[in-house]
């Protein structure tokens, strides 16, 4: 019996080590934050779950990271990937480290410190693979003279409930945007890969997972945008709990 018991209970011992999720990491484990100084860590059990915890961090005068607070979130149907290997249409959320750095809603700013745009009927979101200087980049309009494919497009208003709040996760992010007032829309000098996918959000909770976005309550996305400062350069680190002070 004492051998019985003493091989079950090794056993137990093991399974339930296999089960334990990753210690939370602090944002000083973390590879990529540099001079942030604000942190939001998203994190799930496995590369497979589609839900996660998000918890905000800031540092402090006295340079130590302090919790400010935590909250529930629900990421892509198709679990995370690597930010360099995520593909379009997967459903996978981009695991990494991401500036975030503008903001925008259906409904009006609730007071947040971010650039906020309140979108309406006409405000889409680019994703034509077909038309690289326009991918991933807001529309504010469908100009006959466009580009890009309104069928390969979000049109934001379409989401009030998810879009009620939004913050952009700065993924697969083109740069050097200029507006061409010729075909009305905004273009960009260094393009985003048009295979990796657009439209990475952090915002409301929709109803259940995401096409790889990471949502979270409605009251939780106002409480974030209200904490979110540019001067303490925000960041999100994103990735299942086994591979998070790596992302």
């Amino acid at each position: 019996m004492k051998r019985i018991a003493a091989v079950l209970a090794f056993v137990m011992t093991a399974v339930l080590a296999t089960a334990a999720p990753a210690a939370a990491a602090l944002p000083d484990e973390l590879a990529h934050v540099g001079n942030a100084r604000q942190v939001i860590v998203v994190s799930g059990r496995s590369w497979t779950s589609t839900h996660a915890t998000v918890r905000a961090f800031q540092r402090g005068a006295d340079g130590r990271w302090r919790q400010s607070f935590t909250a529930k979130a629900r990421i892509g149907y198709g679990g995370w990937k690597w930010a360099a290997a995520r593909r379009q249409d997967t459903g996978q959320t981009p695991a990494g480290t991401f500036t975030l750095t503008q903001a925008f809603g259906v409904r009006a700013d609730p007071g947040t410190r971010l650039p906020y745009r309140k979108v309406d009927a006409d405000d889409y979101w680019a994703g034509d693979n077909r038309d690289a200087k326009t991918y991933n980049l807001f529309q504010p309009a469908a100009s006959p003279k466009r580009t890009w494919r309104v069928s390969q497009a979000e049109r934001l208003a379409a989401y009030p409930r998810q879009y009620a709040h939004a913050v952009v996760i700065d993924f697969n992010k083109p740069s050097g945007v200029r507006w061409d007032a010729a075909r009305r829309q905004y273009v960009a000098i260094t393009k985003a890969d048009t295979r990796r996918g657009s439209a990475i959000f952090l915002h409301a909770s929709g109803s259940g997972s995401t096409a790889g976005c990471v949502s979270v309550s409605r009251a939780d996305m106002v409480r974030l945008l209200r904490w979110l400062k540019p001067s303490a350069k925000p960041r999100i680190v994103m990735a299942p709990a086994s591979a998070i002070r790596k992302a």
